[in-house]
């Protein structure tokens, strides 16, 4: 596949040092077709995952353009046609880090910071977004940075029930006193005793923001051994030595969930409700 710009053009002389890309692929072993699976919002309204987390992204700030990064022509065309910029990439791209240097290099974008807001992730709230972003201008030796929140009671009592059932139900995270994530895992951790009442868990945000270096070289860097394990594609910056740095958000109303499972758009429109997003 040729990669290629779709429904936009000079996104590079429009990033003012900023750029949202939402990485989407078609094929999900978990979900297939999963970006455009509709979900309701609270007038009822049917938007697709991708339209709804491309809105997501278009929420943070009007100057800092946003595209979409896809391997699949059709959800390239659902994108022109609410009105996104979107990038074909290839099929080739193993995670959506992969996918978002393909979409940097295909759209010639330079901005400095990129950020990966997943196509998957419709309730990411916009201030997590510019949390990111002011993280990593405020201090320019940082290469990553990736948000996080403390896990309520009711959202721990769904981990690890969704664990018991052998669900997916969110990442994990556990991190060191400067806030650099030590590591991140499927299962719930740091492990919870039975009748624990305020258990330090801490639910990572698939949302991450990097400097456009260290994004390509990520890009060159093989699959670590713990990220083909676990199946999540921040260990590799681990596993390389790339510090990552921790950012704790606010839960916002409604929760914090991404379409994982055809079982959570349920739980997604409720948020969407709860939100009043329609």
């Amino acid at each position: 596949m040729t990669l290629s710009l779709v429904g936009g053009t000079d996104l590079a002389s429009r990033t003012d040092g900023v750029v949202i890309i939402v990485p989407a692929r078609l094929d999900s072993s978990r979900f297939p077709g999963k970006p455009l699976a509709p979900l309701r919002g609270a007038d009822g309204t049917p938007k697709s995952l991708v339209q709804r987390s491309w809105e997501a992204a278009r929420a943070v700030a009007p100057a800092v353009p946003v595209v979409i990064a896809t391997d699949d022509e059709g959800i390239a065309d659902a994108a022109a046609a609410f009105g996104a910029t979107a990038v074909l990439t290839s099929p080739g791209c193993r995670n959506g880090t992969e996918r978002c240097w393909e979409a940097v290099q295909a759209a010639g974008i330079d901005a400095d910071i990129i950020v990966n807001l997943q196509g998957d992730a419709p309730l990411t709230p916009p201030l997590a977004v510019e949390a990111l972003i002011d993280t990593l201008r405020a201090d320019p030796r940082l290469a990553v940075a990736t948000p996080m929140i403390r896990c309520p009671a009711l959202m721990l009592d769904r981990l690890l029930c969704d664990a018991r059932s052998g669900r997916v139900g969110g990442t994990t995270v556990v991190f060191d006193r400067l806030m650099n994530a030590l590591y991140f895992s499927k299962r719930v951790i740091p492990y919870v005793p039975e009748r624990t009442a305020d258990a330090p868990v801490h639910l990572h945000i698939g949302l991450y923001a990097y400097r456009r270096d260290v994004l390509g070289h990520y890009a060159e860097l093989p699959p670590s051994p713990l990220e083909l394990v676990e199946g999540l594609e921040q260990l590799r910056f681990l596993d390389a030595g790339i510090p990552m740095r921790m950012v704790e958000v606010a839960d916002p109303p409604g929760g914090l969930w991404e379409v994982n499972n055809p079982e959570d758009i349920v739980t997604v429109e409720t948020a969407l409700a709860a939100r009043r997003i329609d």
